[in-house]
């Protein structure tokens, strides 16, 4: 089981990115699939997650309206779309699978698999 998370980069703010979480070793359709982010000297958080059996997603306060993720289950990816990047969005962002749709969506050990991060700054 791996999930490959990429698309991170150095980017100024008011800019977007789209960062992606390819899985193999399992069927991405029967997961759902979260995304959380690490800060400097902050506790990792819950960003967004998109649930497997009717595709509801889920933002955190800090990123509704600017964030969005899908899934692509012909391509084994799930998307998150980052606008209107702030410097406080700078992290390192995590994708998670969870066999089950999560009772707590931010719940961490929800999620049964991890993949790296890849690092997000927001900078000018």
């Amino acid at each position: 089981v791996q999930l490959q998370a990429s698309g991170g980069g150095l980017v100024q703010p008011g800019d977007s990115l789209r960062l992606s979480c390819t899985v193999s070793g399992f069927t991405l359709e029967s997961h759902a699939i979260g995304w959380f982010r690490k800060a400097p000297g902050k506790e990792r958080e819950g960003v967004s997650s998109i649930y497997r059996n009717n595709g509801r997603t889920y933002y955190a306060d800090a990123v509704k309206d600017r964030f969005a993720t899908s899934r692509d289950n012909a391509e084994n990816t799930v998307y998150l779309f980052l606008y209107s990047l702030k410097p406080e969005d700078t992290a390192v962002y995590y994708c998670a699978a969870a066999r089950q749709d999560p009772r707590l969506v931010w719940a961490e050990y929800e999620y049964n698999y991890w993949g790296q991060g890849t690092q997000v700054t927001v900078s000018s």
